[in-house]
Formats: structure tokens, sequence, C-alpha cells
């Protein structure tokens, strides 16, 4: 049956139906997203040239990418004053702002297992080894 409206079968193929968080997660978590986010939340407006040496490992290039993503997904709000020299400031928005519970709790729960997640890490990378080295024998 083609064309079918049925749910449990879109979301079998459809990878974003099947978790309706995707498209949340895809803005919120990109790789700069998150340090973006928090540095105008924490700042509030700044120029791009204190954006970036606040953040401090991230070029150029890739601020300016997601700065626009994050304006188009209206998480930042972009102000361009026709001076001369011209100045642009970057804020976060309202939209964006709403998110800092979110960041708050994960920063909680970062606080709270990290640790175990380095444990984790290490407790599998010296099963790994031996592993490995049990494999070779």
């Amino acid at each position: 049956m083609n064309g079918s409206t049925d749910p449990a079968a879109a979301a079998a193929t459809d990878p974003r139906l099947a978790c309706p968080t995707s498209g949340v997660v895809d803005i919120v978590f990109s790789r700069w997203t998150t340090p973006i986010m928090w540095t105008l939340n924490a700042h509030g407006r700044l120029r791009f040239v204190e954006l970036e040496r606040l953040i401090g490992t991230i070029t150029p290039k890739v601020l300016t990418q997601r700065l626009r993503q994050l304006e188009r997904d209206g998480m930042v709000v972009r102000t361009y004053h026709p001076e001369v020299p011209p100045r642009v400031e970057y804020e976060i928005s309202e939209l964006g702002r709403s998110l800092a519970p979110l960041f708050a709790h994960l920063s909680e729960w970062a606080a709270a297992n990290l640790d175990k997640v380095e444990q984790a890490r290490q407790d599998y990378d010296t099963e790994a080894d031996g592993a490995t080295r049990a494999a070779r024998h």
C-alpha cells in the first residue's frame, strides 16, 4: 500500500519521526552552538570579535556559519548598525533564552555524572586493552 499514513510505518522509515526531538538536538547540540549560546546568554550583546575571543577556539569561518544558522533558527538576533565603520552585534533571542533551563539541567547532570563517564571510559579501555592482548596470545 503505497503512500500509507500509518504513523508507526512512517516512524520506522524516517528517523526524524522516530525521534521527535531530533530537530531540537540538531539545533542545540551542534558542535559550536552550545558555546555560542552559553557565551551570549552569560555576556549579553556582543560584537563578533568579542564573541570569538570569549569562545577562544572557534575559527572566524565556523563562527560566521554557526551565527547565521542560529539567526535563521531564531536563537540569535543580529543587529547591524550602519555606522562608519559598520558595527554588528549578536545577542541571544527570547527563544534562545528559553533554552536556559535545559542548559542549566545539562550543567547539573555534567557535574553529577562526568566523573562516572570518565571512569566508565577508563574501565572500558582497560578491558579492551586486556581483550586485545588476550586475543594476540
